[in-house]
């Protein structure tokens, strides 16, 4: 009888040992399947890309969180984007001097333009760029576009100028910036004219061209307050007085003239160069679920609008207007890109963009 008695309290042990060792099972698959289920996207991006005026929606929308991580110019996108990869990164946001080698290169996605609702409100010269398209697939989607501007203070430089040569000027000693970039050789092969018949001139130029560039870059240094790493930088650098002109974007004119300053910007008689940033999907991105919603949910007007009013870039759907005023519809040309287009030279590939990036380390090291 003892014996009978005991070993229906032992067997109750082993089920209820057997419950709890199930219990705790099933809390283990549980949490590793909450872990596994985590939504996130991760981007690698420029500056006011991620911001949550615009992000904030998206995420309470899909429940996903917006990691972000920025770089300062294509060269370090590049850097960092083979160190991470899909491992690290699911969006990133190259500029047109870059995308096709990142297709070429197979670190890219295609995208499957059947999943974004308003890929045919973009702008048309925007989705067409060949750029982006190879073997009859598209791997990127245009988002937003810009100048690179000569800014100045207009309470020290009265009258507007007219041509880039005015950062040679020996009274703006010290009194200039310019970007931490390779663009530098694009600006002065504008100066040169080499792009007047052939606008990739300046993004292909010989050995002999690569030189006088070198030259008259060095022949600036002495104007040269500092080289800008990050928009930021830039905008400090005209908020505290340390220079009185610059090449920049629009965010710089926005967010200085918002604290009290007086910027304005030209586009001097040699032209100026542009930018066009597209959105693609890192290939094998851990994330690519949320990166295919993300390009559809952030190509719409009303997310549009809201990057035009963080970053006053331009972008690529026009249907934005309609949730723009109308200060910030003419600040980004959103009814008439083409004709901002018209005097912008767009980033091209380098194909020596080794070459170029040694030039430019050279001048800023001697």
């Amino acid at each position: 009888m003892k014996i009978t008695k005991k070993v229906p309290k032992f067997m109750m042990v082993l089920a209820a040992s057997a419950m709890i060792l199930s219990a705790c099972g099933k809390s283990d698959k549980e949490a590793a399947s909450t872990v596994k289920e985590t939504k996130t996207l991760n981007l690698l991006t420029w500056e006011g890309y991620a911001d949550p005026e615009f992000t904030k929606a998206f995420s309470e929308k899909y429940g996903v969180k917006v990691n972000a991580t920025y770089f300062g110019s294509s060269d370090e996108l590049l850097a960092k984007l083979k160190s991470g990869g899909g491992d690290t990164y699911d969006i990133i946001s190259p500029s047109s001097d870059v995308a096709s080698m990142l297709i070429d290169s197979g670190l890219v996605e295609e995208i499957d333009t059947e999943k974004i609702d308003s890929f045919g409100d973009l702008n048309e010269r925007l989705r067409s760029l060949q750029d982006v398209q190879k073997d009859g697939k598209t791997y990127g989607m245009p988002f937003t576009w810009g100048p690179d501007y000569l800014i100045y203070d207009a309470d020290v430089i009265k009258e507007e100028p007219t041509s880039w040569s005015t950062f040679w000027d020996p009274k703006y000693k010290g009194k200039v910036s310019v970007w931490d970039d390779i663009s530098n050789i694009y600006l002065v092969g504008q100066i040169m004219g080499l792009d007047k018949k052939d606008e990739s001139a300046i993004y292909n130029m010989s050995e002999e061209q690569l030189q006088e560039a070198k030259k008259k870059l060095l022949e600036l240094k002495p104007n040269i307050r500092k080289y800008w790493a990050t928009a930021g930088e830039l905008n400090d650098l005209f908020a505290n007085k340390e220079v009185v002109m610059a090449v920049g974007w629009p965010l710089t004119v926005e967010a200085v003239n918002a604290k009290g300053r007086n910027l304005k910007w030209t586009i001097p008689q040699e032209g100026a160069t542009g930018w066009i940033d597209r959105l693609m999907i890192v290939k094998g991105a851990k994330n690519k679920a949320n990166a295919e919603k993300y390009l559809n949910y952030i190509s719409t007007p009303e997310a549009q609008a809201k990057v035009a009013k963080v970053t006053t870039y331009g972008i690529a759907n026009p249907k934005a207007a309609e949730f723009m005023d109308q200060n910030l519809q003419e600040q980004t040309y959103v009814n008439n890109m083409d004709d901002m287009f018209s005097k912008l030279n767009f980033w091209q590939p380098v194909k020596e963009r080794n070459r170029y990036n040694e030039i430019w380390t050279e001048i800023k090291t001697q």
